[in-house]
């Protein structure tokens, strides 16, 4: 139960702000939910004990809004805030903000998001902690200096913003050509999505596999990790797919990664519950990414099989409650998958808003659904496509993907498009059948292909 925190305001929508309402209530608390105008018919403002509208639909004027958001805190006398993910989710300046106004922030320190936001800050960090970088540079400005170092690193290289996140800002270059062409279209990119145009290059590592570590921190120091996920289903750098455990690394590798990834979470004096990730190359070399330090979409897959409820771990931290967990005792047990159903055209992956005229949600045993939708709700533009989360669990890989398809063909939604019929396509494909696939695999076969 908590102790400290009694009222939570959720700085969200949809899904993410129903799983927080569940966590809050089952915890005593009391939760706040804000919402747009869009979002007026939007499940999870019934759901919250009160209910608040800051804002029109455009998110910078609504979920982004700082002074709307501390308006609502302030009207109803929360005392903490919880961001999910997106938004102001990894905001230093809304989390030191909540800081200097005594409002917890459910998540790490603005200064740490700060740090951990800034992904060549990330890199050094991980470089002084013993954690495996991939070879690369700090930002650079110039072309000659880019030049200079894809010489030295050797190409194909990656540009990626220094600010950045989901892929925007990032570019590959196989040659000082295309380098001359694609650095200052990275530069404004990152500059137009993140206000910030530094970039920095590293080692372009062909056809990955997108494996993360889950962390739980609390205030005394005490860190954990929950195991991996298997994150290479991926279209242009957004995940499609997620497993756990991976059915590529073998024991020695995932107790490897798990202890660089608690190594890092230290050397940053990360609290909460975050993701540090790696890609590893065919060798099962890996390399660190980046750390989120956030919840992450697919933390259920995380929590079907070790039994850890994650999103009540970050309250109870934020609550300033010591880790009980021990890593001993983190054995997780089969195999689950997470689907993610969005609203979007499953060949050319165009989101397709609109009405949803009929809906029935899967079920049976080994079966969660975690969603805001219901029939007759209509999924707005102005935001993220995904609706549902589908996730299966089996006592093996093989159980998990038969079960996965046959709640994938339970799953009815009329009215829209969504990317069910790309899943059960996937769960067909020889590649991840075996558990070879890569990041590479959904852009080279899937983009434009018939479903």
């Amino acid at each position: 139960m908590l102790k400290r925190i009694k009222r939570i305001l959720i700085a969200n929508r949809g899904e993410i702000a129903i799983r927080a309402i569940r966590s809050i209530r089952e915890l005593g608390g009391e939760s706040v939910a804000v919402y747009s105008e869009a979002d007026k018919d939007c499940i999870h403002k019934d759901l919250a004990d009160i209910s608040v509208c800051i804002g029109p639909a455009n998110a910078t004027k609504s979920y982004l809004n700082i002074p709307a958001l501390l308006s609502a805190i302030d009207l109803t006398h929360a005392d903490a805030v919880y961001p999910g993910y997106g938004f102001l989710a990894e905001n230093p300046t809304f989390a030191a903000i909540c800081e200097r106004s005594n409002i917890k922030f459910i998540g790490p320190s603005s200064e740490t998001i700060k740090l951990t936001g800034d992904k060549a800050q990330a890199r050094e960090a991980a470089k002084k902690a013993g954690v495996p970088i991939i070879p690369g540079s700090p930002p650079v400005e110039e072309l000659k200096e880019a030049l200079e170092i894809s010489s030295e690193i050797g190409y194909p290289v990656l540009i990626k913003a220094a600010a950045g996140g989901g892929g925007r800002g990032m570019r590959v270059a196989h040659n000082e050509q295309e380098l001359a062409r694609l650095l200052p279209l990275a530069q404004r990119e990152a500059e137009s999505s993140f206000g910030d145009r530094r970039v920095y290059i590293e080692k372009f590592i062909e056809n990955p596999k997108h494996i993360e570590i889950q962390i739980l921190a609390d205030e005394f120091g005490n860190v954990i990790h929950l195991g991996e996920r298997e994150c290479s289903v991926q279209r242009r750098h957004q995940k499609l797919i997620e497993e756990s455990p991976s059915p590529f690394i073998d024991d020695k590798i995932r107790k490897e990664m798990g202890e660089a990834a608690v190594k890092f979470a230290k050397a940053v004096n990360f609290t909460g519950a975050g993701t540090v990730e790696f890609i590893v190359d065919k060798n099962k070399n890996f390399y660190f990414i980046e750390m989120n330090g956030r919840i992450q979409v697919e933390h259920p897959v995380t929590e079907m099989v070790t039994g850890v409820d994650i999103v009540s771990w970050q309250l109870k931290i934020a609550d300033g409650q010591k880790l009980t967990l021990r890593q001993e005792e983190i054995k997780p047990n089969g195999h689950a998958i997470e689907f993610r159903i969005n609203a979007e055209d499953p060949i050319s992956f165009v989101p397709q808003p609109g009405k949803i005229e009929k809906l029935y949600l899967p079920g049976g045993y080994g079966v969660r659904v975690d969603t805001h939708i219901y029939q007759g709700y209509t999924i707005p533009p102005y935001y993220d496509s995904l609706m549902a989360k589908l996730i299966v669990w089996g006592k093996s890989r093989e159980e998990a993907i038969e079960r996965g398809k046959r709640a994938l063909k339970e799953f009815i939604i009329e009215g829209l498009k969504t990317t069910i019929p790309f899943h059960l396509k996937m769960l067909e494909h020889p590649e991840f059948i075996k558990g070879t696939y890569t990041t590479s695999l959904v852009d080279k076969e899937f983009l434009g292909i018939k479903v």
